[in-house]
């Protein structure tokens, strides 16, 4: 196998794997070493450069980085990435200052923003400090999209939204509120040099099943009739209430029902819970408030008793799987369940009426969705972009400041005159983290402490009004313990070949066995066999070493089980190991990376 080239900044970031499995690839261990130190600002700002909605995230996001934590292939439970995130979000003071600004003197060009969500926020962030002129088209009166309107403020308060959203409107975005926008050749028409749709998937998806238009006042949309508890157009609903659906916005629908007079809320699953599209931990908080959920029943029809709706009828599935994992049902039976009312959140569509099918923008004619790059956000028209759920369907709010932090990427390329297509690299720093011989700039002792416990709001006091936030956030003290739990992936064993004197100190000390001097070989299948402890996750790479100076074999190392303990260094007589902390330099709009 050729040597790893560690050069390339890909390397070390995949070994980062919480930052690698982030869509905007945010500096996860680098925020949480500065939250141990008590520098919640600049906690706070380091999270701000990638994913630009540090509280807003810190509550509300699907916490791709979890799953991927090093921490859980050692113990039970990943370190609470996303609920420290937080913490430095509600412990910073007023960073105002340090925030980008926009210059005096604009560049002369304009771009439109369709819908103040997370995406078109996440453009406008990026292009108002090179001196764009961006305005923004916003349907509501304030700015948010569906973060505000469909997230339940017992989530996600909405202080937490206006300040966020006012940092980057504070640069200078002209907002006009209240002005849907009804057509994009008018849009167009008005001269700006790019448009990005940011507009989100408002369209909710129905249930056409018998006896679906019987009774529409008890059946409900679940994203509009989240709407319309927020605006106060809804303030009750019925006791007994059934939520068709276990997504995320099923969860917020079953708890805001709880809120709003329901007393018997049950959720309807399709399949298993194994399936469940809802998050653990919502599954686990909708549970806590005492919401049923119901699984392995498919809606058959509407049950409707003069003119009323008084219940739904079920077929009971039973599921099974072949060999090659494709899943079948077979029924089993049919069930009636009482209810009053019901809230159907089985999924989300976008809604282009608006965009003309003559102005070159290209739609797929099998779900009627634009035609988008999937690296640049360009639709088939020069100067058109999408991002968020706009562009593929509904993701959740990480990804779409990923796409907004593209798709401005390509609206400075296209305004420049240059193709859309040439990305700038990214880059990185790797600096040595040694203080002295056995001595590190950063604490790799391992903390044995369980992972936080969020404190949540009482039951009692939770349910007095929609607007009571039930996780109440981690306490100084539960986030001093759990930052601890980090195991600081960013700082990279970087071993020289040319050191090495083959002593085998380094692979004796391992506690994980990731290390091993063997001869080179090719497939890299093969040489995985043949190491201390066998590579097994073929998702992370080894590393392979140049030739070794006396007897040209390789040092070879499993990224995958590899603690970053730096014990290897410690031991290391040559210094051929070094510990050196990674910092992955992200590629922004109108910024060179070095």
């Amino acid at each position: 196998m050729a040597a790893t080239d560690v050069s390339d900044p890909r390397y070390y970031h995949k070994v980062v794997d919480c930052q690698w499995a982030c869509p905007a690839h945010t500096n996860v261990p680098g925020y949480l070493r500065l939250i141990a130190q008590g520098r919640y600002d600049d906690s706070y700002l380091l999270n701000r450069e990638s994913n630009v909605f540090p509280g807003i995230l810190g509550r509300t996001c699907d916490r791709p980085c979890e799953p991927a934590c090093r921490r859980g292939r050692v113990e039970e439970k990943p370190v609470a990435i996303c609920r420290l995130k937080r913490v430095a979000a509600d412990l910073r003071g007023d960073i105002r200052d340090r925030l980008p600004k926009a210059p005096a003197k604009k560049n002369g060009k304009r771009v439109a923003l369709v819908g103040a969500g997370p995406s078109s926020l996440t453009v406008a962030n990026d292009l108002l400090p090179l001196g764009y002129d961006v305005t923004i088209y916003e349907k509501n009166a304030q700015p948010g999209g569906l973060m505000r309107i469909n997230i339940p403020s017992f989530r996600l308060p909405a202080q937490v939204l206006d300040d966020e959203c006012g940092y980057i409107i504070d640069m200078g975005a002209k907002m006009k509120y209240g002005t849907p926008v009804e057509s994009m050749k008018a849009l167009l028409a008005e001269g700006y040099d790019a448009v990005y749709v940011g507009s989100g998937a408002p369209k909710g998806k129905e249930l056409d099943i018998p006896g679906r238009w019987d009774a529409p006042s008890q059946v409900h949309i679940g994203i509009d009739w989240l709407a319309n508890v927020h605006f106060g157009h809804t303030e009750r609903i019925e006791p007994r209430v059934l939520i068709i659906g276990v997504g995320n916005t099923a969860m917020d629908c079953c708890r805001t029902a709880k809120r709003v007079g329901a007393t018997d809320v049950k959720v309807i699953a399709r399949r298993g819970r194994k399936n469940f599209k809802a998050s653990p931990w919502e599954l686990e908080d909708a549970e806590e408030e005492l919401v049923q959920i119901v699984e392995n029943h498919a809606p058959k029809r509407f049950v409707i008793e003069n003119g009323k709706l008084t219940g739904m009828e079920f077929e009971t599935l039973e599921w099974s799987e072949d060999a090659n994992g494709r899943q079948s049902s077979k029924a089993t039976g049919n069930v009636t369940i009482p209810c009053d009312a019901v809230i159907l959140a089985i999924g989300q569509d976008n809604a282009f009426h608006w965009i003309e099918r003559d102005l070159g923008v290209e739609f797929d004619p099998k779900w009627d969705m634009p035609v988008v790059d999937k690296t640049t956000h360009q639709s088939t028209r020069a100067g058109v972009f999408f991002g968020g759920d706009a562009a593929w369907g509904p993701e959740n709010i990480i990804w779409a400041v990923a796409h907004g932090h593209a798709a401005a990427i390509s609206i400075h390329q296209h305004c420049e005159g240059k193709p859309v297509t040439d990305r700038p690299p990214v880059g990185m720093t790797l600096v040595s983290a040694k203080m002295g011989m056995q001595s590190w700039a950063y604490d790799n002792d391992y903390e044995t402490a369980k992972r936080a416990k969020m404190t949540h709001e009482e039951l009692t006091k939770r349910f007095s009004g929609v607007g009571v936030e039930v996780e109440l956030g981690y306490t100084p003290e539960q986030a001093a313990l759990e930052v601890q739990r980090c195991l600081n992936c960013d700082i990279q064993t970087h071993f020289t070949a040319s050191l090495c004197i083959e002593c085998d100190a380094c692979v004796d000390v391992c506690p994980t066995n990731c290390l091993t001097i063997t001869t080179n070989s090719s497939p890299i299948d093969e040489l995985r066999t043949r190491l201390s402890a066998p590579a097994m996750n073929p998702k992370q790479e080894i590393y392979v070493s140049g030739a070794l100076p006396q007897t040209k074999r390789v040092m070879v190392k499993d990224e995958d089980v590899c603690l970053h303990c730096s014990l290897c260094a410690e031991r290391c007589p040559t210094a051929a190991w070094d510990m050196r902390t990674f910092d992955l330099k992200l590629a922004y709009a109108g910024q060179v990376t070095v």
